[in-house]
């Protein structure tokens, strides 16, 4: 695993007496707290002055600079494990405030094809890919979950239950982020260039891009970038955000079934504090300005973890990237792509 040397972490040799020993680590997961929300915020504050560069992300490189920076390694790398994972949780559960059944169900028959087919679609063809490549499953299970879905928000609930390798998680994200940029600019030029409507273009948009902010951003570029374009891919992209559940659930299963030693429950509380969430918004029973609270503090609790997964991580094993990494992330992005526009020129 790509982590600092032990001894950048000290462990204690024989457990001290609970009174000794809970003041000082409550401090530690404090002071932690602390300082993985002060980088989210720093990372949405970058990511609004460029766009192009998520929250997630940028927080993950923080992190990584931190645990490779002598001198500051030994204050952040390992203090707070237990912390990150309640942050990314927490984070996962209150995405699932974004998902309105009723939205998804409005797509009709038509718009909902399209998101299925393109998720299943891309996640078998990666898993597919990634095994003829001779790639690691726990790599290649986060870059179809992370494609397929919702970007490092997807990457990051899978690897909660497979327990994957920091590094490993940290490539998935920037793959996923790299790829997804790109489709910000390529969706709408060749939308356009296909003759596609605006509204064919919007969901094309939605069913293929990576992340939710990214799909936001093409759709400013679509047409005139209006409020109808901006909705409809919005929603379809959420539509798949809502498919995370059963995709968690058959990572988490073909993880497990190459490795018998792995431990924990096939379906996490998380994972059903987020099919709750998801429940509660379709009720319509909170108000919007709760709804836009809960969206920016799910930024900010998921930024904050993935600050917590850059610690753990060694910036020299994750440079050069592999190719044959790249060339999977090639053909989860075209596959995702293909397929989708596919369905839109059928469908829709």
């Amino acid at each position: 695993m790509a982590l600092l040397p032990p001894e950048t972490v000290s462990t204690p040799t024989s457990p001290a007496p609970p009174s000794a020993t809970t003041p000082s680590r409550r401090a530690t997961y404090l002071r932690r707290a602390i300082l993985a929300f002060a980088v989210a915020g720093v990372a949405l504050a970058i990511s609004t002055a460029a766009p192009l560069m998520g929250p997630l992300l940028v927080a993950l490189v923080i992190g990584v600079a931190a645990a490779n920076t002598p001198g500051l390694s030994r204050y952040v790398v390992g203090t707070a494990p237990r912390l990150d994972k309640l942050l990314l949780r927490s984070g996962i559960v209150l995405l699932g405030l974004k998902i309105a059944i009723t939205d998804v169900l409005a797509l009709g028959a038509s718009g909902i094809a399209v998101v299925l087919a393109t998720v299943v679609t891309t996640y078998a063809a990666t898993q597919l890919a990634g095994r003829l490549l001779g790639l690691e499953r726990d790599l290649v299970t986060l870059i179809a979950a992370g494609f397929s879905i919702c970007g490092a928000a997807a990457v990051a609930a899978v690897e909660s239950s497979i327990r994957a390798r920091p590094k490993d998680v940290a490539l998935a994200v920037a793959l996923v982020t790299v790829f997804g940029t790109i489709m910000i600019g390529a969706v709408p030029a060749l939308g356009s260039a296909f003759g596609l409507t605006d509204e064919q273009t919007a969901v094309w948009a939605g069913a293929s891009i990576h992340e939710v902010a990214q799909v936001i951003a093409a759709a400013s570029l679509i047409g005139a970038g209006g409020a109808t374009v901006l909705a409809t891919a919005t929603t379809v992209k959420l539509a798949r955000v809502a498919l995370l559940a059963p995709v968690q659930l058959v990572s988490a299963r073909i993880c497990r079934s190459e490795d018998a030693t792995r431990r924990g429950p096939l379906v996490p509380l998380f994972l059903l504090g987020f099919l709750a969430a998801v429940a509660v918004r379709t009720t319509g029973v909170l108000p919007q300005g709760v709804l836009d609270l809960a969206g920016q503090l799910t930024t900010l609790l998921l930024s904050a973890a993935m600050f917590g997964l850059g610690t753990g991580i060694v910036a020299r094993y994750l440079w050069p990237v592999p190719v044959r990494a790249l060339l999977l992330a090639t053909i989860s992005t075209l596959v995702a792509a293909t397929v989708a526009l596919a369905l839109v020129t059928l469908l829709v």
